[in-house]
């Protein structure tokens, strides 16, 4: 296993600054993503690590010893990609055994080391099939399979389960968390999807325009977005953001959020007069729009513009002012298009962003 450690890493195509100053550790035995929309520089990063890229600037160590200048075949990485790449001529033994023959390993430990891999993923019973035999999800299996029979320092994965359905993708979650789990490899895997991030990953890395935006744990992006980039990209339905006007009258703090004045602490307004920023934006997940039919102090009535039912929890879009307001609510909670109910904001999950820099304001309310 290996500490893998990038040091200001740059990396152009031509004119385009693909990798602006990469900084990053990834701990032995850890499970990295690096999440970021299409074109951010993730895919990019990933195969500057494994050497399939080289970079223009900058310097990438494991376990400490650069590797910048060394060939792909002598960094001792495996590389899952998206797209299966098994040997249709060969038998799914035969595939998972190629790394290893490449190397002339004994048969008997061939044998031994395949046979291993592939009780640990489940396709014993596969061994004598071929790739055209096989579904989407054996395929990836097999793949990856083969980047772990022999053992490799790190394992680097490229969307290894983007071309499958829901319910495959689901399932390939799983046996990733597990096999990460048992084989307690240094992973880094690269994806878009945020549902994969959050359910795989120990440290989330969000990546936008080839630059750093915020690394940390699944809660830590979700609970604590660095920046307006983060707290729009984490997270499905989106944060509600809106520009933000603060008030205290009548010894009572609200914000204003198109147009309609919502209750805050006071604390608020005394935290946001400490910061520099000038223009405020505030930031509040679905699940921190509190809705009631009943009127209650601090709530304003709206109109339900819209209901997007996902089974156990709704989606409903409020008409607030000239805007919309996201909440999430229980199923059924609102009936239809049209009714009118009453919203509040809790406070506790409001985010405060600098509108001019986009960075959070770096505090929570209690």
């Amino acid at each position: 296993m290996a500490e893998i450690r990038l040091e200001n890493i740059q990396k152009y195509f031509g004119a385009v600054h693909v990798i602006r100053e990469v900084n990053l550790t990834i701990k032995d035995r850890e499970f990295c993503v690096l999440l970021g929309p299409s074109g951010c520089g993730k895919t990019t990063t990933l195969r500057a690590i494994a050497g399939l890229e080289e970079i223009d600037e900058g310097r990438i160590l494991i376990d400490g010893k650069p590797v910048q200048d060394l060939h792909a075949s002598d960094r001792d990485i495996a590389f899952v990609f998206q797209l299966y790449a098994l040997y249709p001529h060969l038998t799914v033994f035969e595939n998972l055994a190629f790394p290893l023959r490449a190397t002339r390993m004994p048969d008997a430990g061939v044998r031994k080391s395949v046979t291993s891999v592939a009780e640990a993923i489940g396709i014993t019973h596969l061994l004598k099939l071929r790739p055209s035999a096989l579904s989407g999800g054996d395929m990836q299996r097999v793949a990856i399979g083969r980047a772990l029979v022999r053992r490799p320092k790190a394992l680097l994965m490229d969307e290894p389960i983007g071309a499958l359905d829901a319910k495959l993708r689901e399932q390939m979650r799983v046996e990733l968390k597990r096999l990460h789990l048992e084989n307690g490899s240094t992973s880094i895997y690269v994806t878009h999807d945020q549902v994969e991030a959050m359910s795989l990953a120990d440290t989330v890395v969000v990546m936008h325009d080839g630059v750093l935006q915020q690394v940390g744990s699944p809660s830590e992006v979700y609970l604590r977005p660095a920046n307006l980039f983060v707290a729009q990209f984490i997270g499905s339905p989106v944060m509600n953001i809106a520009d933000a006007q603060f008030r205290q009258e009548a010894g009572r703090s609200s914000v204003v959020l198109h147009g309609e004045a919502f209750e805050i602490p006071s604390q608020a307004l005394t935290m946001i007069a400490s910061k520099p920023a000038k223009d405020i934006a505030l930031g509040i997940r679905p699940e921190g729009v509190v809705l009631s039919h009943a009127e209650s102090p601090g709530a304003h009535q709206v109109g339900v513009h819209l209901i997007q039912p996902y089974g156990p929890f709704d989606i409903v879009d409020l008409t607030v002012g000239t805007s919309t307001l996201r909440a999430r609510t229980a199923s059924g909670f609102v009936s239809g298009k049209g009714q009118r109910v009453w919203a509040s904001l809790d406070a506790s999950q409001a985010h405060f962003f600098d509108k001019a820099t986009g960075a959070s304001l770096g505090f929570r309310l209690e």
